[in-house]
């Protein structure tokens, strides 16, 4: 509390001092506190504004030139997304040209089976029906002879010994 008491007393001291001048009192520490102001602002550009406004350019190119970067990087890859797509298109209508030759290939191999495979059942069908007309032949003849056979039969039975001379 002692130094509390001594702190008081010199406080009260440099105010019974001081009650010379008012607010505005013009004396050499005006000037000072000017010079010190002007010191003061020229060491705060030296050392802190300077550094800083260094920095803040310094980041300002760095973005500057990123953006440019990116600016070029998109350009170029919407240069290479056109190439793919155009080697894309003409990837997709070469493949629709083969395909289409293939089917039209196939068509023509299918169609050139379905004519030989027809060509081939109608000469089967002729060959059965020759050999059908060849066996209803044979077996007609086979039946006269034996209608005659047997209406010979028939008759000898029924006439008996009319026939026979």
């Amino acid at each position: 509390m002692t130094i509390w008491n001594l702190f008081s007393t010199v406080l009260m001291a440099a105010e019974a001092v001081e009650h010379k001048g008012g607010l505005f009192d013009i004396n050499a520490t005006l000037p000072i506190m000017a010079v010190q102001f002007v010191v003061f602002v020229a060491l705060l550009n030296v050392i802190f504004f300077k550094p800083l406004t260094k920095a803040i350019d310094d980041r300002d190119d760095y973005v500057r030139e990123q953006i440019v970067s990116a600016k070029e990087r998109l350009e170029k890859s919407e240069i290479v997304v056109k190439q793919y797509e155009q080697e894309l298109s003409a990837a997709r209508k070469a493949t629709q040209t083969v395909l289409a030759t293939a089917q039209s290939g196939a068509n023509k191999i299918r169609n050139e089976r379905i004519s030989a495979a027809m060509t081939e059942a109608q000469a089967k069908v002729a060959t059965a029906k020759a050999e059908i007309d060849k066996q209803k032949q044979d077996a007609t003849a086979s039946l006269d002879a034996e209608v005659e056979s047997l209406s010979r039969q028939v008759l000898e039975k029924l006439l008996g010994n009319l026939v026979q001379s």
